[in-house]
């Protein structure tokens, strides 16, 4: 397995950035679904789970989904929505065409769920729960997620074509990150050891790394604070 972190380095970044994007939209609760859909999680889990065991990378690509889905406009599941008569899909935004994936096992996720629980769950709390599977499962840490998001009803195809590129100078991927309150220090600790590797597999974890970053950011100070404190 391709590692260019310390998974306590990742733990802390992955902690931080999905506390971020939560906590300035929305009163997030762990126990959002405990007496509508209380076993989720391991729904989740358990899809993710089987689709690592036939596709070892599903799991850092399912983790940049949930990054993707954040950057732009918050953590919304608006990168689920398709094109029709009045949205333009963020998936066929040049940093999403033919390079996003993991759309597949995103809706095998939300046909068990709806199995289980119709109509309760959102798409944009499916792709937080996700991607916290996908991490642990691929040797990081667990966290508690913070659950009750609701789904957005628009895309936004400009912000998604705006997502930050490995291809950008320093100074736009600066004005990236803080246009989405993100800070310098964010953006080092988020960025890629850019080792000599350039396969897929490599730029997924890289993918990987970047879009747990992003979850801390939408929290308080006193949740990031909270979440670098909480053991792995």
């Amino acid at each position: 397995m391709v590692q260019s972190r310390p998974s306590h380095l990742l733990a802390l970044t992955l902690t931080l950035i999905f506390s971020f994007f939560l906590g300035s939209r929305a009163q997030l609760s762990s126990t959002f679904y405990d007496s509508t859909c209380s076993n989720v999680s391991t729904i989740v889990r358990n899809i993710v789970q089987q689709a690592q065991s036939k596709d070892a990378r599903i799991v850092a690509s399912l983790t940049r989904l949930h990054f993707h889905d954040c950057f732009v406009n918050g953590c919304d599941g608006s990168l689920l929505l398709d094109d029709s008569s009045s949205i333009q899909s963020e998936k066929g935004a040049a940093p999403n065409n033919n390079s996003a994936r993991g759309f597949d096992v995103v809706d095998n996720i939300k046909t068990a769920v709806e199995s289980a629980c119709p109509g309760v769950v959102s798409c944009a709390d499916v792709l937080a729960l996700a991607a916290e599977a996908s991490v642990n499962l691929a040797g990081g840490p667990t966290w508690t997620v913070l659950l009750g998001r609701r789904d957005g009803t628009t895309a936004s195809f400009s912000g998604a074509n705006n997502l930050p590129s490995p291809r950008d100078p320093v100074s736009t991927l600066r004005s990236k990150f803080s246009n989405v309150g993100l800070s310098d220090t964010d953006l080092v600790t988020l960025s890629d050891d850019d080792d000599d590797g350039d396969d897929d597999e490599v730029q997924e974890l890289t993918h990987l790394e970047e879009q747990s970053a992003l979850f801390s950011v939408t929290g308080s100070t006193t949740s990031i604070t909270v979440a670098a404190q909480t053991p792995a």
